[in-house]
């Protein structure tokens, strides 16, 4: 590679910094009694603590990361070190284990394994492909020459654009199909905790209090929990919220979703045909949306647009 490929423009140099600061849940995902379920694939920063298994397409794991159940997937599968899998631990392709990685059940692997020093499998493995002992390349690194390689390739264009269309203000026309849990995140049944904003798909199933610095969900998902936020928090149509909603920011509620707790926050904006069953406080004031404004509203951003 020669050093202008190396260089690399402030914009690309940030794009893995974006993709792992904000906890993306994907649509359709569902967090079933002891499963999260992703249509997509799953990447884990360091340090996180999933009290649950999980099924998806593919799953990278960081380092320290622990999976309370089953890590189930129908593509590779990478575990980077000291990281725990409390159940089994599944493949229909490949697998990379990296060194002091403890998995409690069975290694079941249909393509090739390639497993790091001192890694403890309590219940057996069964690999239909090549085993190499050796330490697979760190997630975070392969992570890295992943996205190096798409820009190298000149592929930079498509992936700016796929992070600005998933992190974009519209998020109702966002399809998302990775799910990212960032460092240091603890999820359970109880609570879902992450370190900055939260950003949920449409169609999703979600179990747990949500603690962010702010967040933005699309339509038709379901939330067992409440939600707390230091920023704004955005719902968009058709969702139901099973608990309060309390930011120091901004809260606005699009049409038709549910709210059964309460809502305390900055400023309030409610669309006529949403629903809150509890108490709404905001010392900035209330807003009540009507329909026929938002339909204004988006004549106007069409005129902007042309």
């Amino acid at each position: 590679m020669t050093p202008t490929e190396s260089s690399q423009s402030p914009e690309r140099e940030n794009i893995e910094e974006d993709v792992f600061k904000t906890f993306v849940v994907p649509d359709k995902t569902r967090m079933e009694e002891h499963t999260i379920v992703v249509d997509g694939d799953v990447i884990v920063g360091n340090h996180s603590d999933i009290r649950y298994g999980i099924i998806s397409n593919s799953s990278i794991l960081g380092e320290r990361v622990e999976v309370a159940g089953d890590l189930i997937s129908r593509s590779d599968v990478r575990v980077d070190i000291w990281s725990r899998i409390g159940g089994n631990l599944k493949t229909d392709t490949n697998a990379y284990i990296g060194e002091f990685v403890t998995i409690e059940g069975k290694l079941v692997v249909k393509g090739d394994l390639d497993v790091g020093n001192d890694v403890k499998i309590n219940g057996g493995f069964e690999a239909k492909g090549w085993i190499v002992v050796r330490n697979p390349v760190p997630v975070i690194v392969y992570l890295y020459l992943y996205i190096s390689e798409l820009l190298r390739l000149g592929k930079d264009e498509q992936v700016e654009k796929a992070l600005s269309e998933l992190f974009e203000d519209d998020k109702e026309t966002v399809s998302i199909n990775s799910m990212i849990i960032p460092n240091g995140s603890k999820i359970s049944m109880d609570s879902i905790r992450v370190p900055s904003k939260a950003l949920i798909g449409s169609g999703c199933r979600l179990v747990g209090n949500i603690r962010a610095t702010s967040l933005e969900m699309a339509n038709d998902t379901i939330l067992y929990g409440s939600i707390r936020t230091i920023h704004d928090v955005m719902l968009g149509r058709n969702n139901i919220i099973h608990g309060n909603i309390v930011s120091r920011g901004n809260v606005y509620i699009s049409e038709k979703t549910h709210v059964l707790g309460e809502i305390n926050a900055q400023t309030i904006k409610i669309h006529e045909s949403a629903r809150v069953d509890g108490i709404m406080r905001a010392s900035g004031g209330i807003v009540f949306e009507r329909e026929d404004e938002k339909v204004l509203n988006e004549k106007q951003l069409m005129q902007l647009n042309i």
